[in-house]
């Protein structure tokens, strides 16, 4: 049995939702931040048997798609405290974590 941990972008977060639902796997998800632009995240805890890994891996991938975006950058402000400007950057996808269960129990 394995532990699967992806953090993924909120805006992903219901369709993701949804498709680990038709596809029959349980999950948590919690409310999270964090990463460079300390945005909304959205954390999935997936306990699975270690043949169904494969498919929670297929189904994060089409539905935590990484994207391009302008974001206003408070790092490169000048010395002389001037506007700051828009800088591209990459942001959804996933972080994905596969542990391994020694025990699963359920009361």
């Amino acid at each position: 049995m394995k532990m699967i941990i992806a953090i993924i972008q909120s805006k992903d977060s219901n369709r993701l939702r949804r498709a680990f639902n038709d596809a029959n796997i349980q999950m948590t998800q919690l409310s999270t931040t964090g990463g460079f632009l300390r945005e909304g995240n959205a954390t999935f805890l997936i306990g699975v048997k270690d043949d169904r890994v494969q498919d929670v891996l297929e189904i994060i991938k089409k539905n935590a798609k990484a994207r391009e975006q302008y974001v206003t950058s408070q790092m490169h402000m000048d010395v002389e405290g001037g506007s700051a400007f828009p800088v591209n950057v990459q942001i959804g996808g996933a972080t994905v974590f596969i542990l391994p269960v020694d025990q699963f129990l359920k009361f």
